[in-house]
Protein backbone atom coordinates (compact mmCIF):
# COMPACT_ATOMS: atom_id res chain seq x y z
CA UNK A 1 0.00 0.00 0.00
CA UNK A 2 1.69 3.42 -1.18
CA UNK A 3 1.13 5.84 1.27
CA UNK A 4 2.74 9.83 1.54
CA UNK A 5 2.68 11.99 4.05
CA UNK A 6 -1.03 12.80 4.01
CA UNK A 7 -1.83 16.74 5.23
CA UNK A 8 -3.32 16.93 8.49
CA UNK A 9 -7.41 16.30 9.29
CA UNK A 10 -9.53 16.98 11.73
CA UNK A 11 -9.24 14.72 15.09
CA UNK A 12 -12.58 13.45 14.90
CA UNK A 13 -13.24 10.01 16.28
CA UNK A 14 -13.67 8.49 13.18
CA UNK A 15 -10.53 9.46 11.79
CA UNK A 16 -8.63 8.47 15.27
CA UNK A 17 -10.20 5.08 14.33
CA UNK A 18 -9.11 4.77 10.95
CA UNK A 19 -5.58 5.95 12.02
CA UNK A 20 -5.20 3.45 14.35
CA UNK A 21 -6.42 0.97 12.17
CA UNK A 22 -4.26 1.94 9.23
CA UNK A 23 -0.76 2.13 11.63
CA UNK A 24 -0.52 -1.68 11.89
CA UNK A 25 -0.62 -1.41 7.76
CA UNK A 26 2.01 1.14 7.23
CA UNK A 27 5.70 0.45 7.03
CA UNK A 28 8.74 2.35 9.38
CA UNK A 29 9.71 4.29 6.96
CA UNK A 30 5.90 5.84 6.58
CA UNK A 31 5.86 6.12 10.36
CA UNK A 32 9.30 8.19 10.61
CA UNK A 33 8.59 10.29 7.82
CA UNK A 34 4.85 11.03 9.34
CA UNK A 35 6.50 11.72 12.42
CA UNK A 36 8.85 14.35 11.12
CA UNK A 37 6.15 15.79 9.37
CA UNK A 38 4.12 16.09 12.51
CA UNK A 39 6.94 17.97 14.16
CA UNK A 40 7.35 20.21 11.76
CA UNK A 41 3.84 21.23 11.38
CA UNK A 42 2.91 21.18 14.97
CA UNK A 43 5.53 23.77 15.98
CA UNK A 44 4.15 26.12 13.63
CA UNK A 45 0.35 25.78 14.46
CA UNK A 46 -1.80 27.67 17.31
CA UNK A 47 -1.76 26.01 20.30
CA UNK A 48 -4.77 23.80 19.35
CA UNK A 49 -3.08 22.45 16.62
CA UNK A 50 -0.20 21.65 18.34
CA UNK A 51 -1.79 18.98 20.63
CA UNK A 52 -3.51 17.60 17.58
CA UNK A 53 -0.18 16.57 16.18
CA UNK A 54 1.17 15.73 19.50
CA UNK A 55 -1.93 13.45 19.66
CA UNK A 56 -1.06 11.64 16.42
CA UNK A 57 2.69 11.64 17.02
CA UNK A 58 1.87 9.86 19.73
CA UNK A 59 -0.31 7.20 17.87
CA UNK A 60 2.99 6.85 15.71
CA UNK A 61 5.22 6.25 19.02
CA UNK A 62 2.56 3.24 20.33
CA UNK A 63 2.37 1.55 17.38
CA UNK A 64 6.35 1.78 17.15
CA UNK A 65 6.62 0.12 20.58
CA UNK A 66 4.39 -2.25 19.48
CA UNK A 67 7.37 -2.88 16.63
CA UNK A 68 9.68 -3.03 18.86
CA UNK A 69 12.97 -1.59 16.27
CA UNK A 70 15.02 0.02 18.59
CA UNK A 71 16.04 2.92 16.01
CA UNK A 72 12.18 3.45 14.83
CA UNK A 73 11.09 4.19 18.61
CA UNK A 74 14.41 6.56 19.68
CA UNK A 75 12.87 8.46 16.48
CA UNK A 76 9.61 8.79 17.12
CA UNK A 77 10.47 9.55 21.06
CA UNK A 78 12.40 12.20 19.85
CA UNK A 79 9.62 13.80 17.98
CA UNK A 80 7.35 13.46 20.42
CA UNK A 81 9.73 14.97 23.17
CA UNK A 82 10.47 18.28 20.51
CA UNK A 83 7.06 18.60 19.98
CA UNK A 84 6.32 19.05 23.84
CA UNK A 85 9.02 21.11 24.45
CA UNK A 86 7.77 23.44 21.89
CA UNK A 87 4.20 23.70 23.42
CA UNK A 88 3.44 25.85 25.84
CA UNK A 89 1.75 24.00 28.97
CA UNK A 90 2.96 20.81 27.97
CA UNK A 91 6.75 21.21 28.92
CA UNK A 92 7.00 19.37 31.87
CA UNK A 93 5.25 15.97 30.34
CA UNK A 94 8.64 15.79 27.69
CA UNK A 95 10.48 14.68 31.07
CA UNK A 96 9.56 10.59 31.04
CA UNK A 97 9.86 11.00 27.09
CA UNK A 98 13.46 12.67 27.35
CA UNK A 99 14.47 9.79 30.37
CA UNK A 100 13.09 7.32 28.13
CA UNK A 101 15.34 8.36 25.03
CA UNK A 102 17.97 8.63 27.00
CA UNK A 103 18.07 5.21 28.26
CA UNK A 104 16.84 3.45 25.31
CA UNK A 105 19.86 5.09 22.96
CA UNK A 106 22.25 3.95 25.52
CA UNK A 107 21.02 0.27 26.12
CA UNK A 108 20.76 0.11 22.07
CA UNK A 109 24.07 1.54 21.34
CA UNK A 110 22.77 4.65 19.07
CA UNK A 111 25.21 7.30 19.63
CA UNK A 112 24.08 10.12 17.47
CA UNK A 113 20.42 9.46 18.91
CA UNK A 114 21.79 9.56 22.27
CA UNK A 115 23.71 12.71 21.54
CA UNK A 116 20.25 14.20 20.64
CA UNK A 117 19.14 13.46 23.91
CA UNK A 118 20.94 14.98 26.01
CA UNK A 119 21.14 18.47 23.51
CA UNK A 120 16.73 17.73 23.94
CA UNK A 121 17.55 17.78 27.25
CA UNK A 122 19.62 21.04 27.43
CA UNK A 123 17.02 22.81 25.63
CA UNK A 124 14.23 21.81 28.61
CA UNK A 125 17.13 23.19 31.45
CA UNK A 126 17.51 26.29 29.78
CA UNK A 127 13.14 26.22 29.60
CA UNK A 128 13.27 25.30 33.74
CA UNK A 129 16.08 28.30 34.10
CA UNK A 130 19.04 26.25 34.71
CA UNK A 131 21.83 27.09 32.34
CA UNK A 132 24.66 24.89 34.21
CA UNK A 133 22.20 22.06 33.59
CA UNK A 134 22.33 22.93 29.98
CA UNK A 135 25.86 23.37 29.67
CA UNK A 136 26.54 19.85 31.17
CA UNK A 137 24.09 18.30 28.85
CA UNK A 138 25.72 19.88 25.68
CA UNK A 139 29.03 18.94 26.66
CA UNK A 140 27.95 15.33 27.24
CA UNK A 141 26.11 15.42 23.13
CA UNK A 142 29.46 17.02 21.74
CA UNK A 143 31.84 14.64 23.54
CA UNK A 144 29.35 11.82 21.85
CA UNK A 145 30.02 13.50 18.26
CA UNK A 146 33.83 14.05 18.78
CA UNK A 147 35.18 10.62 17.59
CA UNK A 148 35.08 9.63 14.12
CA UNK A 149 31.52 7.63 14.17
CA UNK A 150 30.96 4.81 12.51
CA UNK A 151 27.46 5.16 10.40
CA UNK A 152 24.68 2.85 11.47
CA UNK A 153 24.14 -0.25 9.13
CA UNK A 154 20.49 -0.21 10.50
CA UNK A 155 19.46 3.16 9.62
CA UNK A 156 21.47 3.63 6.03
CA UNK A 157 24.33 6.47 5.44
CA UNK A 158 21.54 8.94 4.12
CA UNK A 159 19.26 8.78 7.06
CA UNK A 160 21.89 8.25 9.80
CA UNK A 161 23.73 11.79 8.14
CA UNK A 162 20.68 13.16 8.32
CA UNK A 163 19.77 12.39 11.98
CA UNK A 164 24.15 13.32 12.77
CA UNK A 165 22.89 17.12 11.19
CA UNK A 166 19.84 17.33 13.42
CA UNK A 167 21.82 16.10 16.56
CA UNK A 168 24.41 18.61 15.86
CA UNK A 169 21.74 21.08 15.04
CA UNK A 170 20.18 21.09 18.14
CA UNK A 171 23.31 21.39 19.81
CA UNK A 172 23.85 24.31 18.33
CA UNK A 173 20.52 25.62 19.01
CA UNK A 174 20.98 25.13 22.73
CA UNK A 175 24.76 26.80 22.35
CA UNK A 176 22.84 29.81 20.44
CA UNK A 177 20.51 30.10 23.14
CA UNK A 178 23.41 29.74 26.12
CA UNK A 179 25.04 32.84 23.83
CA UNK A 180 28.41 31.00 23.50
CA UNK A 181 27.99 31.63 18.99
CA UNK A 182 31.54 30.83 18.04
CA UNK A 183 31.10 27.46 19.36
CA UNK A 184 27.63 27.21 18.06
CA UNK A 185 28.85 28.06 14.40
CA UNK A 186 31.15 25.96 14.74
CA UNK A 187 28.29 23.24 15.83
CA UNK A 188 26.32 24.62 12.36
CA UNK A 189 29.06 24.19 10.04
CA UNK A 190 29.47 20.46 10.76
CA UNK A 191 25.71 19.89 10.21
CA UNK A 192 26.20 22.02 7.79
CA UNK A 193 28.63 19.79 5.68
CA UNK A 194 26.32 16.39 7.14
CA UNK A 195 22.88 18.21 5.36
CA UNK A 196 24.86 18.95 2.18
CA UNK A 197 25.76 15.02 2.13
CA UNK A 198 22.71 14.05 2.50
CA UNK A 199 19.76 16.13 3.46
CA UNK A 200 16.67 16.85 1.43
CA UNK A 201 14.70 20.66 0.53
CA UNK A 202 13.31 19.60 5.11
CA UNK A 203 16.64 19.78 6.51
CA UNK A 204 18.88 22.65 4.29
CA UNK A 205 15.55 25.13 5.26
CA UNK A 206 15.59 23.86 8.82
CA UNK A 207 19.23 24.48 9.01
CA UNK A 208 19.62 27.88 7.01
CA UNK A 209 16.63 28.96 9.44
CA UNK A 210 18.55 28.05 12.47
CA UNK A 211 21.87 29.51 11.00
CA UNK A 212 19.84 32.58 10.60
CA UNK A 213 18.41 32.64 14.25
CA UNK A 214 21.73 32.34 15.66
CA UNK A 215 23.81 35.02 13.42
CA UNK A 216 20.33 37.80 14.19
CA UNK A 217 21.24 36.73 18.29
CA UNK A 218 25.42 36.71 17.73
CA UNK A 219 24.59 40.20 16.29
CA UNK A 220 22.75 41.61 18.92
CA UNK A 221 24.97 40.31 21.57
CA UNK A 222 28.22 42.55 19.73
CA UNK A 223 25.79 45.68 19.45
CA UNK A 224 25.70 45.14 22.96
CA UNK A 225 29.84 45.80 23.53
CA UNK A 226 29.58 48.47 21.00
CA UNK A 227 30.85 46.40 17.91
CA UNK A 228 28.32 47.38 15.42
CA UNK A 229 30.79 46.98 12.55
CA UNK A 230 30.68 43.12 12.67
CA UNK A 231 26.96 42.69 14.65
CA UNK A 232 26.12 44.80 11.03
CA UNK A 233 27.90 41.73 9.20
CA UNK A 234 26.56 39.00 11.16
CA UNK A 235 22.91 41.08 10.32
CA UNK A 236 23.52 41.20 6.62
CA UNK A 237 24.98 37.48 6.49
CA UNK A 238 21.80 36.05 8.08
CA UNK A 239 19.60 38.56 5.48
CA UNK A 240 21.24 36.92 2.27
CA UNK A 241 20.43 33.40 4.12
CA UNK A 242 16.91 34.76 4.67
CA UNK A 243 16.91 34.96 0.55
CA UNK A 244 18.63 32.09 -0.58
CA UNK A 245 16.47 29.87 1.51
CA UNK A 246 13.46 30.59 -0.40
CA UNK A 247 13.89 27.58 -2.80
CA UNK A 248 14.44 24.78 -0.04
CA UNK A 249 11.90 26.31 1.62
CA UNK A 250 8.89 25.51 -0.86
CA UNK A 251 9.95 22.40 -1.04
CA UNK A 252 9.84 21.88 2.89
CA UNK A 253 7.48 20.58 5.29
CA UNK A 254 6.38 23.55 7.02
CA UNK A 255 2.71 24.74 6.27
CA UNK A 256 2.80 27.82 4.44
CA UNK A 257 1.15 29.82 1.82
CA UNK A 258 2.67 28.96 -1.45
CA UNK A 259 2.19 32.58 -3.28
CA UNK A 260 3.99 34.87 -0.16
CA UNK A 261 7.63 34.22 0.59
CA UNK A 262 9.03 32.97 3.37
CA UNK A 263 9.93 36.10 4.68
CA UNK A 264 6.22 36.86 5.17
CA UNK A 265 5.97 33.41 6.87
CA UNK A 266 8.97 32.99 8.86
CA UNK A 267 9.60 35.24 11.74
CA UNK A 268 13.11 35.33 11.62
CA UNK A 269 13.34 35.74 8.34
CA UNK A 270 11.37 39.25 7.80
CA UNK A 271 13.26 39.83 11.37
CA UNK A 272 16.81 39.53 8.89
CA UNK A 273 15.73 41.66 6.69
CA UNK A 274 14.85 44.84 8.66
CA UNK A 275 18.10 44.57 11.13
CA UNK A 276 20.15 44.18 8.23
CA UNK A 277 18.46 47.31 6.78
CA UNK A 278 16.34 49.33 8.97
CA UNK A 279 13.66 50.75 6.81
CA UNK A 280 9.76 51.49 7.62
CA UNK A 281 8.98 49.40 4.51
CA UNK A 282 9.42 46.00 6.79
CA UNK A 283 7.09 47.61 9.45
CA UNK A 284 3.95 46.32 8.00
CA UNK A 285 5.67 42.75 7.49
CA UNK A 286 6.70 42.81 11.13
CA UNK A 287 3.37 43.83 12.57
CA UNK A 288 1.63 40.64 10.46
CA UNK A 289 4.51 38.20 11.94
CA UNK A 290 4.62 39.56 15.77
CA UNK A 291 0.65 38.63 15.20
CA UNK A 292 0.97 35.53 13.60
CA UNK A 293 -2.38 32.87 15.20
CA UNK A 294 0.27 30.15 15.19
CA UNK A 295 2.70 30.06 18.72
CA UNK A 296 5.62 32.05 18.03
CA UNK A 297 8.86 31.03 20.03
CA UNK A 298 10.26 33.61 22.48
CA UNK A 299 13.20 34.09 20.46
CA UNK A 300 10.96 34.79 17.61
CA UNK A 301 8.91 37.07 19.41
CA UNK A 302 12.32 38.85 20.69
CA UNK A 303 13.84 39.64 17.38
CA UNK A 304 10.60 40.51 15.80
CA UNK A 305 10.30 43.01 18.37
CA UNK A 306 13.83 44.52 18.16
CA UNK A 307 13.63 44.96 14.36
CA UNK A 308 10.62 46.14 14.56
CA UNK A 309 11.29 48.87 17.04
CA UNK A 310 14.31 50.13 15.27
CA UNK A 311 11.72 50.54 11.94
CA UNK A 312 9.43 52.36 14.09
CA UNK A 313 12.66 54.63 15.33
CA UNK A 314 13.44 55.35 12.06
CA UNK A 315 9.92 56.47 10.98
CA UNK A 316 9.51 58.68 13.76
CA UNK A 317 6.88 56.53 15.99
CA UNK A 318 8.86 56.46 18.50
CA UNK A 319 6.17 55.62 20.78
CA UNK A 320 4.76 52.85 19.44
CA UNK A 321 8.12 51.70 19.53
CA UNK A 322 7.91 51.90 23.07
CA UNK A 323 4.74 50.66 23.30
CA UNK A 324 5.13 47.55 21.77
CA UNK A 325 8.50 46.41 23.26
CA UNK A 326 6.90 47.16 27.11
CA UNK A 327 4.08 44.50 25.60
CA UNK A 328 6.80 41.82 24.31
CA UNK A 329 8.52 42.57 28.16
CA UNK A 330 5.69 41.57 29.44
CA UNK A 331 4.93 38.78 27.81
CA UNK A 332 7.94 37.09 28.21
CA UNK A 333 8.66 38.13 31.79
CA UNK A 334 8.29 34.65 33.02
CA UNK A 335 10.20 32.96 29.92
CA UNK A 336 13.41 31.43 30.55
CA UNK A 337 15.00 29.74 27.72
CA UNK A 338 16.53 32.66 25.98
CA UNK A 339 19.13 34.76 28.49
CA UNK A 340 20.96 36.74 26.14
CA UNK A 341 18.26 37.79 24.00
CA UNK A 342 16.19 39.04 26.88
CA UNK A 343 19.12 41.36 28.05
CA UNK A 344 18.87 42.68 24.39
CA UNK A 345 15.22 43.45 24.61
CA UNK A 346 16.03 45.09 27.58
CA UNK A 347 18.53 47.22 26.47
CA UNK A 348 16.90 48.37 23.03
CA UNK A 349 13.98 49.11 25.72
CA UNK A 350 16.23 51.37 27.49
CA UNK A 351 17.66 53.25 24.92
CA UNK A 352 13.87 54.09 23.87
CA UNK A 353 13.08 55.67 27.06
CA UNK A 354 16.38 57.23 28.30
CA UNK A 355 16.11 60.57 30.61
CA UNK A 356 15.86 63.77 28.96
CA UNK A 357 18.76 64.65 30.91
CA UNK A 358 21.62 64.63 28.36
CA UNK A 359 24.22 64.02 30.91
CA UNK A 360 22.14 61.75 32.90
CA UNK A 361 21.48 59.89 29.46
CA UNK A 362 25.55 59.46 28.74
CA UNK A 363 26.11 58.58 32.01
CA UNK A 364 23.77 55.59 32.10
CA UNK A 365 25.33 54.98 28.65
CA UNK A 366 28.74 54.41 30.05
CA UNK A 367 27.29 52.65 32.85
CA UNK A 368 25.28 49.85 30.78
CA UNK A 369 28.67 49.82 28.59
CA UNK A 370 30.72 48.80 31.35
CA UNK A 371 27.88 46.45 32.40
CA UNK A 372 28.21 44.52 28.83
CA UNK A 373 31.50 43.74 29.37
CA UNK A 374 31.21 42.91 32.76
CA UNK A 375 28.86 40.59 30.89
CA UNK A 376 31.00 39.68 28.60
CA UNK A 377 33.80 38.61 30.83
CA UNK A 378 30.52 36.41 32.60
CA UNK A 379 30.27 34.87 29.04
CA UNK A 380 34.06 34.17 28.88
CA UNK A 381 33.45 32.01 31.95
CA UNK A 382 30.17 30.29 31.05
CA UNK A 383 32.58 29.35 27.55
CA UNK A 384 35.63 28.36 29.40
CA UNK A 385 32.85 25.95 32.17
CA UNK A 386 31.76 24.38 29.05
CA UNK A 387 34.94 23.84 27.25
CA UNK A 388 36.20 22.33 30.46
CA UNK A 389 32.99 20.16 30.78
CA UNK A 390 33.24 19.22 27.36
CA UNK A 391 36.75 17.80 27.74
CA UNK A 392 35.70 16.28 31.09
CA UNK A 393 32.84 14.22 28.66
CA UNK A 394 35.24 13.46 26.25
CA UNK A 395 37.70 11.49 28.66
CA UNK A 396 34.94 10.43 30.41
CA UNK A 397 33.46 9.14 27.14
CA UNK A 398 37.19 7.44 26.17
CA UNK A 399 37.22 5.37 28.70
CA UNK A 400 33.60 4.53 28.81
CA UNK A 401 34.62 3.21 25.51
CA UNK A 402 37.69 1.57 26.28
CA UNK A 403 36.13 -0.22 29.54
CA UNK A 404 33.87 -1.68 26.90
CA UNK A 405 35.87 -2.68 24.62
CA UNK A 406 37.57 -4.63 27.46
CA UNK A 407 34.09 -6.66 27.98
CA UNK A 408 32.61 -6.06 24.28
CA UNK A 409 32.88 -8.98 21.58
CA UNK A 410 33.67 -7.07 18.37
CA UNK A 411 31.26 -8.34 16.09
CA UNK A 412 28.09 -8.40 17.96
CA UNK A 413 28.32 -5.38 20.47
CA UNK A 414 27.02 -7.88 23.09
CA UNK A 415 29.43 -8.41 26.61
CA UNK A 416 31.78 -11.29 25.96
CA UNK A 417 33.44 -13.86 28.01
CA UNK A 418 35.00 -11.72 30.36
CA UNK A 419 31.67 -9.63 31.20
CA UNK A 420 29.75 -12.95 31.28
CA UNK A 421 32.19 -14.55 33.58
CA UNK A 422 32.26 -11.01 35.92
CA UNK A 423 28.55 -11.03 35.96
CA UNK A 424 27.65 -14.58 36.94
CA UNK A 425 30.28 -14.22 39.78
CA UNK A 426 28.42 -10.88 41.42
CA UNK A 427 24.86 -12.71 40.71
CA UNK A 428 25.93 -15.57 42.08
CA UNK A 429 27.15 -13.34 45.83
CA UNK A 430 24.06 -11.04 45.90
CA UNK A 431 20.65 -12.52 47.94
CA UNK A 432 18.66 -10.75 45.47
CA UNK A 433 19.57 -11.79 42.29
CA UNK A 434 17.41 -15.12 43.18
CA UNK A 435 15.44 -16.54 41.62
CA UNK A 436 18.17 -16.49 38.53
CA UNK A 437 17.41 -18.32 35.07
CA UNK A 438 20.46 -19.42 33.26
CA UNK A 439 20.57 -20.10 29.34
CA UNK A 440 22.28 -21.30 26.57
CA UNK A 441 21.46 -20.13 23.27
CA UNK A 442 22.96 -22.41 19.47
CA UNK A 443 21.91 -21.39 16.49
CA UNK A 444 20.48 -23.95 14.13
CA UNK A 445 21.70 -24.08 10.68
CA UNK A 446 24.48 -21.96 11.25
CA UNK A 447 27.50 -23.90 9.65
CA UNK A 448 25.02 -23.93 6.54
CA UNK A 449 24.88 -20.30 6.13
CA UNK A 450 29.16 -20.43 6.38
CA UNK A 451 29.14 -22.94 3.40
CA UNK A 452 26.49 -21.57 1.12
CA UNK A 453 27.23 -18.07 1.29
CA UNK A 454 30.25 -16.67 3.02
CA UNK A 455 31.87 -16.02 6.52
CA UNK A 456 31.11 -12.07 5.95
CA UNK A 457 27.19 -13.32 5.62
CA UNK A 458 27.53 -15.24 8.76
CA UNK A 459 28.52 -12.25 10.61
CA UNK A 460 25.29 -10.57 9.49
CA UNK A 461 23.40 -13.59 10.43
CA UNK A 462 25.47 -13.31 13.99
CA UNK A 463 24.92 -10.01 14.29
CA UNK A 464 21.29 -9.72 13.24
CA UNK A 465 20.32 -12.83 16.23
CA UNK A 466 22.67 -10.70 18.39
CA UNK A 467 20.53 -7.68 18.27
CA UNK A 468 17.30 -9.62 18.50
CA UNK A 469 18.10 -11.27 21.87
CA UNK A 470 18.75 -7.98 22.96
CA UNK A 471 15.87 -6.32 21.77
CA UNK A 472 13.20 -9.12 22.89
CA UNK A 473 14.74 -9.11 26.90
CA UNK A 474 14.44 -7.41 29.17
CA UNK A 475 16.70 -4.01 30.15
CA UNK A 476 18.12 -6.19 33.37
CA UNK A 477 18.75 -9.29 31.36
CA UNK A 478 22.15 -9.96 30.75
CA UNK A 479 22.84 -11.31 26.91
CA UNK A 480 26.87 -12.40 26.05
CA UNK A 481 28.57 -14.09 23.07
CA UNK A 482 29.37 -17.03 24.37
CA UNK A 483 31.54 -18.50 22.00
CA UNK A 484 31.17 -19.28 17.62
CA UNK A 485 27.76 -19.18 17.19
CA UNK A 486 26.95 -19.51 21.26
CA UNK A 487 25.31 -16.79 23.63
CA UNK A 488 24.50 -17.24 27.08
CA UNK A 489 21.50 -15.40 28.61
CA UNK A 490 21.15 -14.00 32.46
CA UNK A 491 17.52 -13.50 33.85
CA UNK A 492 18.15 -12.21 37.17
CA UNK A 493 14.62 -12.55 38.94
CA UNK A 494 13.35 -14.50 36.48
CA UNK A 495 11.50 -18.12 38.07
CA UNK A 496 12.31 -21.25 35.37
CA UNK A 497 8.93 -20.95 33.76
CA UNK A 498 8.85 -16.97 33.19
CA UNK A 499 12.50 -17.31 31.69
CA UNK A 500 10.94 -20.04 29.24
CA UNK A 501 8.07 -18.46 27.74
CA UNK A 502 10.55 -14.86 27.76
CA UNK A 503 13.10 -16.82 25.42
CA UNK A 504 10.46 -18.44 23.42
CA UNK A 505 9.31 -15.43 22.42
CA UNK A 506 12.74 -14.86 21.31
CA UNK A 507 13.01 -18.30 19.47
CA UNK A 508 9.88 -16.92 17.67
CA UNK A 509 11.26 -13.81 16.84
CA UNK A 510 14.40 -14.97 15.35
CA UNK A 511 11.70 -17.30 13.35
CA UNK A 512 9.80 -14.82 12.22
CA UNK A 513 12.78 -12.83 10.58
CA UNK A 514 13.18 -12.17 6.88
CA UNK A 515 14.85 -14.40 5.01
CA UNK A 516 17.51 -12.22 3.80
CA UNK A 517 18.64 -11.54 7.58
CA UNK A 518 18.41 -14.69 9.30
CA UNK A 519 19.46 -16.83 6.15
CA UNK A 520 16.73 -19.72 7.57
CA UNK A 521 19.47 -19.65 11.47
CA UNK A 522 16.64 -20.74 14.22
CA UNK A 523 17.62 -20.94 17.99
CA UNK A 524 17.80 -23.65 20.35
CA UNK A 525 17.56 -22.36 23.67
CA UNK A 526 18.61 -24.55 27.13
CA UNK A 527 17.05 -22.39 30.25
CA UNK A 528 17.68 -23.48 34.06
CA UNK A 529 17.01 -22.17 37.66
CA UNK A 530 20.63 -21.58 39.47
CA UNK A 531 20.25 -23.96 42.38
CA UNK A 532 21.75 -22.84 45.93
CA UNK A 533 25.29 -22.96 45.91
CA UNK A 534 26.13 -24.12 42.54
CA UNK A 535 28.79 -22.62 41.03
CA UNK A 536 29.07 -20.79 37.53
CA UNK A 537 30.79 -24.05 36.24
CA UNK A 538 28.18 -26.25 36.86
CA UNK A 539 24.91 -23.63 35.66
CA UNK A 540 26.30 -23.59 32.25
CA UNK A 541 27.26 -27.28 31.72
CA UNK A 542 23.45 -27.58 33.00
CA UNK A 543 22.31 -24.89 30.87
CA UNK A 544 24.19 -26.68 27.92
CA UNK A 545 22.66 -30.72 28.22
CA UNK A 546 19.19 -28.33 28.01
CA UNK A 547 20.58 -26.75 24.92
CA UNK A 548 21.37 -29.89 23.72
CA UNK A 549 17.82 -31.04 24.25
CA UNK A 550 16.23 -28.68 22.21
CA UNK A 551 18.42 -29.62 19.62
CA UNK A 552 17.50 -33.44 19.82
CA UNK A 553 14.22 -32.73 19.92
CA UNK A 554 14.18 -30.96 16.38
CA UNK A 555 15.75 -27.32 17.26
CA UNK A 556 13.84 -24.40 16.76
CA UNK A 557 12.40 -24.44 20.45
CA UNK A 558 13.34 -24.07 24.37
CA UNK A 559 14.52 -26.80 26.32
CA UNK A 560 13.72 -25.77 30.38
CA UNK A 561 14.83 -28.27 32.84
CA UNK A 562 13.93 -27.97 36.53
CA UNK A 563 16.12 -28.99 39.30
CA UNK A 564 14.35 -32.29 39.63
CA UNK A 565 14.97 -33.56 36.12
CA UNK A 566 17.66 -35.34 34.99
CA UNK A 567 19.44 -33.50 32.58
CA UNK A 568 20.46 -35.70 29.31
CA UNK A 569 23.75 -36.99 28.60
CA UNK A 570 26.29 -34.04 27.52
CA UNK A 571 26.15 -33.10 23.59
CA UNK A 572 29.46 -34.39 21.29
CA UNK A 573 31.00 -32.04 19.32
CA UNK A 574 29.07 -30.30 16.97
CA UNK A 575 29.59 -29.67 13.10
CA UNK A 576 29.93 -25.62 13.81
CA UNK A 577 33.10 -26.05 16.16
CA UNK A 578 35.18 -28.55 18.21
CA UNK A 579 33.29 -28.55 21.43
CA UNK A 580 34.56 -27.98 24.86
CA UNK A 581 32.53 -28.88 27.88
CA UNK A 582 32.36 -25.24 29.78
CA UNK A 583 34.13 -27.06 32.98
CA UNK A 584 36.96 -27.32 30.82
CA UNK A 585 37.17 -23.40 30.02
Amino acid sequence: MDRGCAPLRDDTTAVRDEVTTALSEVSDAWLVGRARELNAVGQHSDPAGQRTTIREADNLLTEARRRGEPRIVAQLLRHCASMRLATPGLVDTADPLLDELLTHTRRHGLVVLQADAHALRGRRALLGGSEDSALTEVANGLAMLDDELVPDRGLGRRSWERLLATSLTDLGLVLTQLGVYEMADEVMARAHHRIRESGGPHEIAVHMINRCRMLLGWGLRLERIGDEEDAHARFTTASAIAVAVEGPWRESLFPRVSDRPAAEQMPVLGAAHALARPHEEHIGRLEVLRTLDRAIHPRERIVVAIALSRCLTRAGRDDEAVRMLSETRDALEQDTSEPTLRISLAREYAQLTGLDSESTSAALREYALELEYELWTTRQVRLSTLVTRLEHSRLSHKHDAITRQALQDPLTGLHNRRALDDRLEKLLDRADAQPLAVALVDLDGFKGVNDRCSHAEGDDVLRTVASTLRDTLRTDDFVARYGGDEFVVLLPGATLGSAEAALRRTVEAVDRLPGEQSRGVTLSIGVVAMRPQESAAQVLARADAAMYQAKHDGGNRVSAISGDTAPPPPRPPSDNAVWIPPEAH
